[in-house]
């Protein structure tokens, strides 16, 4: 059974979602402010996390941070809930490295079906839990990533990306293709969140980040790995 943690101040929300994904199947952990959350994310390790913004003692941003730099929650998925509708806020949102965002109010349904949606792409196909491609190796199972065999910190959204692009090497993947694999959904709005997390990618590979191609008006491109 899979564990979430719901970080919501307003309990009434937090008792709606965590009534829904517990008909649905999952168990559920709850905070009602920031510092809260942290705390039991870190104790808990939960499969999901859905982290409100606007959190008292600490905002959403602030919660999502310290567990980024957690060994332990470092690549924990996470949907950030807020009110806030504008576009640059969930560009700020999916930027920071959250795999998803949900502006208020939404449907239970749709909640579900992001949660389902993300779950699914971690727990990845059984019987391929292991890739390695050319000096990259990826343990999908503890979304674990090395680099000539010494392990490199990337978040689950960098881990997808390479993953995706390493698993069809030498063959452009369409922008639009990748934003639906990486948050299941495809919006030019949020190409520029694409373009961030393709630059954090080559820093973090060093030298090897030049295999990661821009193909101009159409998307990213890994090279073909030397034999």
């Amino acid at each position: 059974m899979h564990r979430i943690l719901i970080v919501e101040d307003e309990r009434d929300i937090n008792d709606l979602i965590g009534f829904n994904l517990q008909r649905a199947g999952y168990e559920v952990i709850k905070a009602y402010d920031g510092l809260e959350g942290t705390e039991l994310a870190l104790r808990e390790r939960p499969d999901l996390i859905l982290l409100d913004l606007m959190l008292p003692g600490r905002d959403g941003y602030g919660v999502f941070r310290e567990l980024r730099r957690d060994s332990r929650t470092a690549t924990t998925p996470v949907i950030m809930l807020t009110a806030r509708a504008q576009t640059e806020d969930r560009i700020q949102g999916l930027e920071a490295g959250a795999d998803d965002y949900l502006t208020k109010p939404f449907s239970p349904k749709e909640l579900m079906l992001r949660v389902q949606a993300i779950l699914k792409r971690v727990e990845g196909a059984p019987g391929t839990v292991d890739l390695t491609y050319g000096p990259f190796r990826f343990d999908k199972n503890a979304l674990k990533f090395y680099l000539e065999n010494e392990p490199v910190d990337l978040t689950s959204t960098e881990f997808k990306l390479l993953l995706f692009l390493c698993e069809r090497p030498g063959k452009t993947q369409d922008r639009n293709d990748l934003l639906r694999t990486v948050w299941g959904y495809s919006d030019a709005t949020f190409s520029r969140t694409l373009d961030t997390h393709m630059k954090r990618l080559r820093q973090k590979l060093g030298p090897y980040g030049t295999m990661i191609e821009t193909v101009r008006g159409i998307g990213y491109c890994i090279a073909k790995a030397d034999a």
